[in-house]
């Protein structure tokens, strides 16, 4: 065969490319859907066409030999560059509005109230969000027309851009009323499990009692089994129990902060632990000047919040 990129050595690459970035056949199949066995099939006619293994075949995994480490590098750069010049070069339509996948409680408590003052700045850019907390990965945000995300989780986008404009920090909080029909929360020793609220997916992957234990640990507080108290699969659903006197919920700052500020929730014990997460404004290389100013945009903010952020928590402390 010649040496040559053919339409059939291009099918191969891009089936390859996908088995190699998520080190499995199926996953890369439903990505592009087709069968598992039509993405085995075609890395195996590659693999033949170049007379070397790619993979190294596992029970549990496919592993990646060090030429398809090799390829598999070269591909990802090169389809990177192909996306970013299509996009710049892709003649632009009538202006339509972006679609921002948004974590949802952040969605929620930080971004909406945010969007007036971007809207007023930014009159010609419609912004539509949705919110959601899947994991994201290139392909899956172009086959549901994804332009940009907000995603808070501990980053790792290798085939997407992904910048953090916002780190997070863990508060302990509960009512007013909570605290003092419970005299015991004077000080951290005097938490129980059965107090805690959690939010049991914090973001996609994470451990169900992973804020929780972030900050206990930070603390240096030892609880016997963290995993009691009520659970929920939103942080905003925690926060609202705790508005409710149900317990005390791990709050994120910028889901808390104007609660604590209005009195309506208390800051604990002053207690503050860096969260494993930040807030990652995620996008396609090659981003759209529309998408760049929402960048820009939420960075500003972002850095504005945490000015005030540390003004008030420094205070508190």
């Amino acid at each position: 065969m010649a040496n040559t990129l053919s339409a059939s050595l291009l099918g191969w690459l891009r089936c390859f490319e996908a088995a190699a970035r998520h080190c499995n056949f199926t996953q890369a199949a439903a990505e592009l859907c087709v069968t598992q066995g039509a993405v085995s099939q075609q890395v195996k006619q590659l693999e033949q066409w170049l007379d070397r293994p790619l993979f190294l075949r596992t029970p549990r995994a496919l592993v990646l030999t060090p030429e398809g480490e090799r390829l598999r590098f070269v591909l990802r750069e090169s389809f990177q560059a192909i996306e970013s010049t299509l996009t710049q070069l892709r003649k632009p339509r009538d202006k339509h509005p972006i679609a921002l996948s948004c974590s949802p409680s952040f969605a929620m408590v930080w971004l909406t109230p945010r969007l007036g003052n971007f809207f007023r700045q930014h009159p010609d850019i419609g912004l539509r969000v949705y919110g959601e907390f899947h994991a994201l990965d290139r392909s899956r945000m172009m086959r549901d027309g994804t332009e940009a995300a907000v995603r808070f989780d501990p980053g790792g986008y290798p085939d997407l851009k992904a910048r953090v404009f916002l780190e997070e920090w863990l508060i302990p909080v509960a009512s007013p009323a909570y605290v003092a029909a419970h005299p015991e929360l004077a000080s951290p020793d005097g938490l129980r499990a059965s107090m805690l609220l959690h939010d049991v997916s914090p973001w996609d992957g994470a451990g169900e009692f992973e804020e929780w234990q972030c900050w206990l640990r930070h603390a240096r507080v030892t609880l016997p089994d963290e995993s009691d108290g009520q659970r929920f699969n939103l942080s905003q659903l925690a926060i609202s129990a705790a508005l409710a006197g149900q317990g005390v919920a791990m709050g994120r700052s910028a889901l808390v902060l104007e609660e604590i500020e209005s009195g309506r929730l208390v800051d604990l014990w002053g207690i503050h632990a860096p969260s494993e997460a930040s807030y990652h404004f995620v996008c396609a290389h090659g981003q759209t000047e529309q998408v760049a100013e929402v960048e820009a945009w939420l960075a500003h903010e972002g850095a504005a919040f945490d000015t005030a952020r540390r003004r008030l928590l420094t205070r508190r402390g």
